[in-house]
């Protein structure tokens, strides 16, 4: 599964996520059951399991996407506001839409990236960082003087993104031109935009060569030191997972098998079965 590598653990005790009983159904399928998850402010989760285990369904459920059957899903906000990401009963569930999700300081990349194609890389990451400025349509049509004061803010802060992530030197390129890798960060410094305190990635080093993925372990590390950005990763990379997680949840068949520090878990022999049952399975 990889060696893990000594981090400073963040300091325990502040609760940014918690996930409690979450169960979500498609017909006669079950993609989560039961699940529990907690996330504290400041570290790195990574969530991991075999194909099918829920990862993904989990994400959807975060960020509004999905609304589970039962359980509660709640984020406590940066200025420590709990806000309810999924609740009510069982007769009638609500789920905050995707907008209020992140606009409650919650940003996600995907699994598959979606990039506006056809625009420049700044122009990505600016559309992104506009959704933080409250300029009104009529002040922006005006061009009143804080409309413009707001526009070269998000240039700066598309800039520093651009910076943050190495590619200031892309700005002007159309994102359909730019590299798999360079795409992931590009979607990451996106997402960043949005001035979030917790950060969802969904498999960002997939498609990635081995220096892209080195890159990227730095930068999840730098993100959450530097930007104090608290991150819940699902990754199928286990160097990378056991590089950069303080700690690891392990679903397969949407249930939580293991959770604990990494070297913890990758020793937890339900995940070396779950692992190794399902290589046996496709050979």
């Amino acid at each position: 599964m990889g060696t893990p590598v000594t981090r400073t653990p963040p300091k325990a005790g502040e609760v940014l996520l918690t996930v409690r009983q979450v169960t979500l159904r498609f017909g006669g399928l079950t993609s989560l059951s039961e699940v529990d998850l907690h996330l504290d402010r400041g570290e790195i989760l990574a969530v991991i399991g075999p194909n099918g285990a829920g990862k993904t369904s989990l994400f959807n459920c975060l960020t509004g996407v999905y609304t589970p059957q039962e359980g509660t899903i709640e984020f406590i906000t940066a200025d420590r506001t709990p806000v309810q990401l999924v609740s009510g009963t069982a007769r009638r569930r609500r789920s905050r839409k995707p907008h209020a999700v992140n606009h409650a300081g919650i940003a996600r990349t995907f699994q598959n990236i979606r990039l506006f194609a056809a625009l420049s890389a700044f122009d990505n990451v600016k559309i992104a960082a506009e959704t933080r400025q409250r300029t009104g349509p009529i002040g922006a049509m005006l061009r009143l003087p804080h409309a413009r004061a707001n526009e070269r803010n998000s240039d700066r802060r598309t800039e520093e993104l651009l910076d943050f992530v190495g590619l200031r030197a892309v700005a002007d390129e159309l994102a359909s031109s730019l590299s798999y890798g360079v795409q992931r960060r590009l979607e990451i410094a996106r997402a960043l935009a949005t001035d979030p305190a917790l950060l969802l990635l969904d498999e960002p080093a997939a498609g990635t060569n081995p220096t892209e993925k080195r890159e990227l372990e730095g930068l999840i590390r730098r993100i959450n030191s530097e930007l104090d950005v608290t991150v819940l990763l699902i990754e199928h990379d286990m160097k990378l997972v056991m590089s950069v997680a303080d700690r690891v949840t392990v679903l397969n068949f949407g249930k939580v098998i293991a959770e604990g520090r990494p070297e913890e878990v990758q020793r937890n022999p339900a995940v070396i079965e779950a692992y190794l049952g399902s290589a046996e399975e496709e050979s």
